[in-house]
């Protein structure tokens, strides 16, 4: 792992007000005015700007005061979630009152707005179908569903193909024709747009009066916006990091949802204390896990339950779920290590893309088990597990630099029929084939990533923060950079690299270093998790190279600083950090 220090844009600090820890973190990422920090909402992007958003107001208008059904169909994952609730949510609020949603089991109708889906939507009265977070390339479940007489709506935010379904109305961020700036929201996103624009529409209409409705404040929205948005982990651009702040201020005074509550408290979170981690790392999985392994109903009514007793048995499904889900994926690293093994590839030898299948890995999973590899050996990587005896579906991801979707259209340009279908973003992907042609499709997208990676390190970098005196090691500290503005993607929590005396250090849990470290007479706590135990504890080890973030351990109405340690390395004492 190579360790690179960031450079501030702005020398000058931008302002006396804020931490100067915190300003300088600020300053790397390429702050350099702090109007671009503004949280407020008023500075949120219009909806205006989102191409055809206005013709989907309109016809979600005309729906709603026709009182036709309107069913939502959402993907399978947190983001999918978050966005159908949303608006089921806000078309209730609206005074409407047919509306439901679907979700496709991933298993038996696979992703997107697919025929059997719309045959299911028929069946149930829609009258007017509107996708989240998917629906741009779903051109025959689209057709199909004009065929059948019913208005399409598609909102979604992933990257279109050549060709665009034929819906009424179509809102997504990144077309080609859409001017707005902020091509990277979520699903959920996209969707609170939608659902702001139609509530102007009826009151415009004048709507609301008549029916004697309060309109909907949607700021009240934007605690489920948050944890979409972090939970898909989209670029957190200015736009984005207002939906987030936002939404985790109504979280952390209690204004949220009874599911949003009841998923912190089953993982021993404070909704006073949230933070994007809290949603990262706590909320997001547990969504995530009904999807994977069941059915992601559960985790759509767990947001939509008005009571707190529902939405924490809710909650407690969704985390017995996620339980279940880490015992899957541990399995299936454990085979996927295996293989490797097999293949007696040294780290140094490995190809360039790696990709592993295995007739029993749960698909449920592929997609978090080729992250955790990715990670591990930084390569690009896809694990395929069975859709059915003659079918396989994948799930990618990539490395800095590679665009993971691009090289998938790569392969399907050298070998047009290979792929049964692909589409994802530049870091993830997804895709489906024959299984009979596994060992092309493996040999194509080694070679292809070869192509795209000549000049790339074969190396993980990690940006670092710099080096923290131990004047600055502190709850203060850690206090401003937690807390103060939404960290992710593209915004990254700040991480600091140094040279510590490590005191003490033992295993806890299965793989987990918890370890006592000193710097200039300070004594700090740290913990590095899942590390490789036939390499730690090393007792031999005196002093280390740390890279490692800033936290806060709370521990029975104590508060201490402690280091999450992302990578730990021997030094000799004299040796200089990478």
């Amino acid at each position: 792992m190579q360790v690179i220090r960031r450079t501030p844009i702005a020398q000058q600090a931008l302002s006396h007000d804020l931490h100067p820890v915190l300003d300088r973190v600020i300053r790397n990422r390429g702050i350099s005015k702090l109007d671009e920090l503004s949280t407020q909402g008023k500075h949120l992007q219009h909806y205006q700007s989102l191409w055809d958003i206005a013709s989907a107001a309109t016809l979600l208008a005309d729906a709603i005061q026709q009182e036709q059904s309107i069913i939502i169909v959402g993907d399978f994952d947190a983001d999918g979630a978050t966005s159908s609730a949303l608006c089921i949510l806000a078309l209730r609020e609206m005074g409407h009152k047919r509306a439901d949603y679907i979700v496709p089991n991933r298993f038996d109708f696979g992703y997107g707005l697919t025929s059997p889906v719309v045959d299911i939507a028929h069946e149930k009265g829609a009258k007017v179908l509107v996708t989240v977070d998917n629906g741009i390339s779903s051109i025959d479940g689209v057709a199909h569903a004009k065929a059948k007489g019913m208005t399409v709506i598609v909102t979604d935010h992933h990257l279109p193909g050549e060709t665009l379904p034929i819906a009424d109305a179509i809102v997504n961020p990144n077309q080609l024709s859409c001017d707005f700036s902020s091509k990277n929201l979520a699903g959920v996103g996209v969707a609170f747009y939608v659902m702001s624009a139609t509530k102007n529409e009826l009151e415009k209409r004048g709507y609301f009066t008549q029916k004697q409705i309060t309109p909907p404040n949607m700021a009240n929205f934007l605690d489920i916006v948050a944890v979409g948005t972090v939970a898909d982990v989209v670029l957190l651009d200015k736009n984005n990091r207002i939906l987030v702040h936002q939404g985790i201020q109504r979280i952390r005074s209690g204004k949220t949802r009874p599911g949003i509550l009841a998923l912190l408290n089953v993982s021993n979170r404070q909704h006073s204390r949230c933070c994007t981690s809290d949603i990262g790392f706590a909320i997001g999985p547990r969504l995530n896990a009904a999807g994977r392994l069941e059915d992601m109903s559960v985790g759509i009514e767990c947001l939509l339950s008005d009571d707190h007793h529902k939405a924490a048995m809710f909650a407690a499904q969704l985390d017995g779920l996620n339980q279940s889900r880490r015992e899957i994926e541990q399995s299936m690293r454990d085979d996927a290590l295996r293989l490797l093994d097999e293949l007696a590839l040294d780290t140094d030898d490995l190809p360039s893309a790696l990709s592993l299948y295995k007739s029993d890995f749960h698909q449920g999973v592929v997609g978090i088990l080729a992250g955790r590899l990715k990670e591990k050996y930084y390569r690009p990587t896809v694990v395929f597990a069975d859709e059915d005896e003659h079918t396989i579906k994948g799930s990618a991801r990539s490395v800095e630099g590679i665009h993971i979707r691009d090289v998938l259209v790569r392969i399907d340009s050298l070998s047009p029929n290979l792929m049964n279908k692909f589409g994802g973003h530049a870091m993830a992907a997804g895709l489906s084939l024959a299984k009979a042609n596994l060992d092309e499709f493996s040999d194509l997208w080694v070679k292809v990533v070869d192509e795209f990676s000549q000049s790339l390190s074969k190396e993980a970098r990690v940006l670092s923060d710099g080096e923290l005196q131990s004047s600055e090691i502190s709850i203060e500290t850690a206090s401003a950079l937690k807390f103060a503005y939404p960290w992710g993607q593209g915004f990254e929590a700040p991480v600091f690299d140094g040279e510590f005396e490590l005191v003490n250090q033992k295993i806890v849990g299965q793989n987990h270093l918890k370890m006592t470290l000193k710097v200039d007479g300070l004594y700090v706590d740290a913990i590095a998790f899942s590390v490789d135990t036939e390499q730690w504890p090393n007792h031999a080890a005196k002093h280390i190279s740390a890279v490692y973030k800033l936290d806060i351990n709370e521990f029975r109405g104590q508060s201490s600083v402690q280091f999450i340690v992302d990578a730990i390395k021997v030094v000799d004492p004299v040796d200089s950090l990478e």
